[in-house]
C-alpha cells in the first residue's frame, strides 16, 4: 500500500518525497526497479481516485432532481405554515381584546365591593365607637387599668378606621384627655413600683403606658424616680465642705471659711478628689438598675438607663461646670483666694497681672482624665446598647468639658504667651564701657538657652491638647503655636535690636539709617567710644556677636526638628481620627455606621483620646471636614505646620547675619572711617639740600590695623565654626567652609569701604599718590594672604596712584589700559590733576 498523506501537505515538496522514497528501499533492490515499482503504484492510485470521483459524480448527478423536488415541497408546506398562524394571531387578538373588556368589569366590580366592606366595617367601627365612647366611663369607675387602657386603644383604632369626621371631633378630644386621665393614674402606681422594685407591678403598668402610646412617660417616670438620689450624691460634695473640720483631710487645701467672728478655717476637700467617688458611686447605681431593668424592662433597659445617665448629666451639666471652673482656680492661690477659675480668667472678669498658668490646665486635664475613666466604664456597662445611644451617652458625660474645650485655642495662647513672656533673654545688667563684652555674652548665651525652653513649652502644649481634646482642636494648636513662635521669634528680634547699641554699631543698617548727618555724628560717637575699648574688650565683643550665629543656627535647627515632629504627630491623629472624620461625613442620620449596635467599639476607637475626639467630630461635620483637610495637606512636602513662624525664622537668620557682619566690619569702618579726609594725600614736597624720599615706605598705622585684624579674624572664626558644623570629616568641612565664607564676606566689605574712601579723597599729590600706592599694595596683600581675589577697581587704584604723574597719561594710552577700570582710572587723573584732553 502506498501512503498518500504527504500529498495533502500545502508545503509538499516532490524531490525531497522521491529522496525518501528512495532510502526506504530495501538495500538489494535496485533504484530503477524500485522506482518503476513506485511509478506504477502511483499510476494505479491515481486511476483508483479517478474511478471513485466518476462513480460519486454520476450518483450526485442522480439524485438533484429529487432534492429539487424535496425543496419545492418545503417551501410549499412553510407558506401554508405562515397563513395557518396568521389566522391563529388574528383569533388570539379577537379573543384579548373581549377578556380585557371583562377584566376590567371585573376590576370595577371588585373595588365597588372593597368600598362596600370598607364602609360597613366603618359603621361597625362608628357604632363601636360610640358604644365605647358612652361606655368608657363605667371603665374608668372600676379601676380596671388594664381594661381601661385596652378600651381607649380600641377608640384610637375605630378613630383612625373613621377617618378625620366631624361628627367625631369630639371623641378624639374626649380620647385624649382619657389618655392623660390614665396616664395620671398610672403614674403614682409606677413611682411605687420603681421605688419598691416591684418587677410584675412595672411590667404591667408598662403594658397599660404601651398600649396607649405613652412610653415617653415611662421613661420620664423612671428618670424622675431615679434622678433624685443621684443628685444625692452629686450635692453630697457640698455637704462634705460643710461638714469638714481641720485635720479630717491631712492633704487636703485650706481655704477661710467666710465667718469672720470666729475666724475659723475649714479643710475644702479638693474635687478632683471627691469626683472619682461621686463616678464610683453613680456607676455603681448604673450596673443595680442594669441588671434590674434587664428584668423588668427586658425590651426597654438598653434605651432606659442611658437615657437616665443623659438626663443626669444634664440636671446636673450647670453646676458640673462651675465646679470645674472652681477646681481650676483653687491650684493657685491668686485666684484660690478670689474663688475664681480658668473661665473667669478668659472672660477678663480679673484683676490685672493674673494669668493663665500651666497648673490651671493640668487641673483641668486632671479632671477630664477622671471623666474618661468614667467614659470607659460606661462604654463597657452600654456595650449592648445602640452605637447612637451609645455615642449620645458619651457625649452627655464628656459635656462639662465642652465650653472649655472651644476655647482651647485661647486658652492655650493665653498660657504660652505668658510663659513666653517670662522668659529672661536680657540676663546681665547694661554695662559700661570695658564690660560690654560680658553684657553681650551673657545675653547671647541666655538667647540660646531659651530656644530649647521655648520648644519644651510647645511639645507641651501639644501634649496638652491630645490629652483633653484628643486631636479635635488640632486646628486651634496649630495657629497657637504659629502665633506664640512669630511673639517669641519678635522678642528675639528686640533683644537683637538692643545688641546693636551694645556691640557699637547701632548705626549701621538700612531699618536704623536716618539722614547723612546723623549717621555722620553717630559714626563719630561710636568711634570715639571703640577707640577708648581695650583690644581684649573689642576682640570679646566681636566674639560675643559671633556666638549670635549660634543662636540663629540652634532657632533654625530645634524649629525645624519641632515642626518635623509636630507634622508626625499630627499624622498619626490622622490615622487615629479617620473612623471620626468619615463618620462625621455621613451627614444627620449617620448612615449603617452609626445605626449598627455591634461595631460601637470599632468605630469609637482603643483609646480614651480618640474616643474624645470621635464623640465630638461625629456631630460636627463641618469641624471634621475642616481638620481633615488640614491633615491631609501633611501628604505634601511642601506644607509647612508653622507657615508664618517658618518665614519669621529666616527673617531673624537674615538681621542676625547683618549684625555678625556689622559687628565684624566695624573695626574695619573705624579705621577707615577719616581716610578720605587725610592731610597727608595732599601733602607738598618740603624743599630740602638732601635727597630724601617724600614717603613713608611702610603702610600707615590705619591700613596696617584693618590688614592685621583681618589675618586675625580666622582664628576667631574657626572655633565657632566647629561648634556650629559638629565634629567628623563632614564637620571639618562644613566649619572650613564656614569660616571661609565669613571671612571672604568681611574682607569684601572691607576692600569696598576702602575703595568708597579712596573715591572721596578730592586732591592728591605726588608724596601722597607714592604713600596710597604703599598702602593699597598692603591691603591687596592682605586680601591675597586671605585666598581673595583683588577687586579690579583696587587694583586700577594701584596701579594708577603708583604710576608717576607724567606718565598716567601716556599708560592710559596705552594697551595696558585695557586691563584698567576706565572711571576709576579717570577719577584718579582728576584727583591728581591731570588733564586727558
Amino acid at each position: 500500500m502506498l501512503d498518500l498523506s504527504p500529498f495533502r501537505d500545502d508545503k509538499f515538496d516532490a524531490k525531497r518525497w522521491i529522496n525518501a522514497a528512495c532510502k526506504s528501499r530495501h538495500p538489494q533492490d535496485g533504484v530503477d526497479k524500485h522506482l518503476s515499482d513506485l511509478e506504477m503504484k502511483l499510476q494505479m492510485a491515481s486511476e483508483e481516485i479517478a474511478s471513485t470521483l466518476e462513480d460519486q459524480s454520476s450518483a450526485a448527478l442522480l439524485r438533484l432532481p429529487r432534492a429539487t423536488r424535496d425543496i419545492v415541497r418545503l417551501r410549499d408546506d412553510a407558506v401554508s405554515l405562515r397563513s395557518a398562524v396568521s389566522s391563529i394571531l388574528l383569533k388570539l387578538n379577537k379573543a384579548e381584546g373581549s377578556s380585557a373588556e371583562s377584566i376590567a368589569a371585573l376590576a370595577k366590580v371588585d373595588i365597588v365591593k372593597q368600598r362596600m366592606e370598607a364602609a360597613y366595617k366603618t359603621l361597625q367601627d362608628a357604632a363601636g365607637l360610640t358604644q365605647l365612647s358612652s361606655t368608657v366611663e363605667d371603665v374608668f369607675s372600676s379601676g380596671n387599668l388594664p381594661r381601661a387602657a385596652d378600651t381607649l386603644a380600641n377608640m384610637r383604632q375605630c378613630l383612625a378606621a373613621v377617618g378625620e369626621v366631624a361628627e367625631f371631633a369630639s371623641v378624639r378630644k374626649q380620647l385624649q384627655v382619657l389618655e392623660d386621665r390614665l396616664d395620671s393614674m398610672v403614674q403614682p402606681r409606677l413611682t411605687d413600683a420603681l421605688t419598691n422594685r416591684r418587677v410584675d407591678v412595672a411590667q404591667d403598668l408598662r403594658g397599660i403606658l404601651i398600649r396607649i402610646g405613652r412610653f415617653k412617660s415611662l421613661e420620664l417616670q423612671y428618670t424622675k424616680v431615679h434622678l433624685k438620689p443621684i443628685r444625692k450624691f452629686w450635692e453630697d460634695f457640698e455637704m462634705k465642705q460643710r461638714t469638714s473640720k481641720p485635720g479630717n483631710e491631712r492633704n487636703d487645701l485650706e481655704r477661710p471659711s467666710g465667718n469672720s467672728e470666729t475666724q475659723s478655717t475649714t479643710r475644702i476637700v479638693p474635687f478632683s478628689s471627691w469626683l472619682p467617688s461621686f463616678y464610683d458611686e453613680l456607676l455603681l447605681y448604673l450596673e443595680q438598675e442594669w441588671k434590674w431593668c434587664m428584668l423588668a424592662f427586658p425590651d426597654d433597659y438598653k434605651s432606659l438607663i442611658p437615657k437616665l445617665l443623659i438626663e443626669t448629666m444634664a440636671a446636673i451639666g450647670a453646676s458640673f461646670v462651675s465646679r470645674i471652673n472652681l477646681a481650676t482656680g483653687d491650684v493657685i492661690p491668686e485666684t484660690r483666694a478670689l474663688s475664681k477659675g480658668l473661665l473667669d480668667i478668659l472672660s477678663g472678669d480679673m484683676p490685672k497681672g493674673i494669668k493663665v498658668q500651666t497648673k490651671h490646665l493640668e487641673a483641668l486635664i486632671e479632671l477630664h482624665n477622671i471623666t474618661g475613666n468614667f467614659a470607659k466604664n460606661v462604654q463597657h456597662l452600654f456595650s449592648e446598647a445602640n452605637l447612637r445611644v451609645l455615642m449620645d451617652t458619651l457625649k452627655s458625660v464628656y459635656l462639662p468639658y465642652e465650653s472649655f474645650k472651644q476655647k482651647y485655642g485661647k486658652i492655650e495662647r493665653l498660657l504660652l504667651s505668658g510663659e513666653i513672656s517670662a522668659v529672661d533673654l536680657r540676663g546681665a545688667v547694661s554695662r559700661g564701657i570695658g564690660a560690654q563684652g560680658i553684657e553681650l555674652s551673657e545675653t547671647v548665651r541666655r538667647m540660646e538657652e531659651s530656644i530649647p525652653q521655648v520648644i519644651l513649652l510647645l511639645d507641651a502644649a501639644i501634649e496638652r491638647c491630645i490629652s483633653l481634646t484628643g486631636g479635635s482642636e488640632a486646628d486651634e494648636l496649630i495657629h497657637a503655636l504659629d502665633d506664640l513662635m512669630l511673639q517669641y521669634i519678635s522678642v528675639l528680634q528686640e533683644t537683637l535690636k538692643s545688641l546693636r547699641a551694645v556691640c557699637g554699631v547701632d548705626f549701621t543698617g538700612e531699618g536704623s539709617r536716618k539722614d547723612a548727618g546723623s549717621d555722620r555724628k553717630e559714626a563719630t560717637q561710636t568711634a570715639r567710644k571703640l577707640e577708648s575699648m581695650s583690644n581684649e574688650e573689642e576682640w570679646s565683643i566681636v566674639q560675643g556677636a559671633l556666638q549670635i550665629l549660634t543662636v540663629a543656627d540652634c532657632l533654625s535647627s530645634r524649629s525645624s526638628v519641632f515642626e518635623a515632629s509636630l507634622r508626625a504627630t499630627l499624622a498619626r491623629l490622622g490615622t487615629n481620627l479617620s473612623v471620626a472624620v468619615f463618620g462625621s461625613s455621613l451627614d444627620q442620620n449617620q448612615s449603617h455606621i452609626l445605626n449598627d449596635g455591634g461595631s460601637g467599639e470599632a468605630a469609637l476607637g482603643g483609646r480614651a483620646a480618640f474616643d474624645v475626639a470621635a464623640i465630638r467630630l461625629i456631630d460636627s461635620p463641618e469641624k471634621a471636614r475642616k481638620l481633615f483637610n488640614l491633615l491631609d495637606q501633611l501628604k505634601d512636602p511642601r506644607f509647612h505646620a508653622l507657615p508664618h513662624a517658618s518665614q519669621r525664622v529666616a527673617a531673624f537668620a537674615d538681621t542676625v547675619n547683618e549684625l555678625v557682619y556689622d559687628v565684624l566690619i566695624s573695626k574695619v569702618r573705624q579705621r577707615l572711617n577719616d581716610l578720605s579726609r587725610m592731610p597727608i594725600w595732599s601733602s607738598v614736597e618740603e624743599p630740602s639740600a638732601f635727597s630724601l624720599p617724600t614717603f613713608s615706605s611702610y603702610p600707615q598705622p590705619y591700613v596696617t590695623s584693618v590688614g592685621e585684624y583681618l589675618l586675625t579674624l580666622p582664628q576667631q572664626l574657626e572655633p565657632l565654626a566647629e561648634g556650629i558644623s559638629g565634629s567628623g570629616d563632614v564637620g571639618n568641612e562644613e566649619a572650613q567652609f564656614f569660616a571661609t565664607e565669613w571671612m571672604l564676606k568681611v574682607a569684601e566689605g572691607a576692600s569696598a569701604l576702602f575703595m568708597e574712601q579712596l573715591r572721596g579723597i578730592q586732591y592728591v599729590t605726588e608724596p601722597g599718590a607714592q604713600q596710597l600706592s604703599v598702602d593699597i599694595e598692603y591691603l591687596s596683600n592682605v586680601l591675597s594672604a586671605l585666598s581673595m581675589p583683588i577687586p579690579p577697581v583696587l587694583a586700577t587704584f594701584h596701579t594708577c596712584f603708583s604710576t608717576p604723574k607724567d606718565q598716567l597719561k601716556d599708560l592710559l594710552k596705552s594697551d595696558s589700559s585695557e586691563q584698567l577700570d576706565l572711571p576709576t582710572a579717570n577719577l584718579v587723573c582728576r584727583m591728581r590733576r591731570i588733564s586727558l584732553d
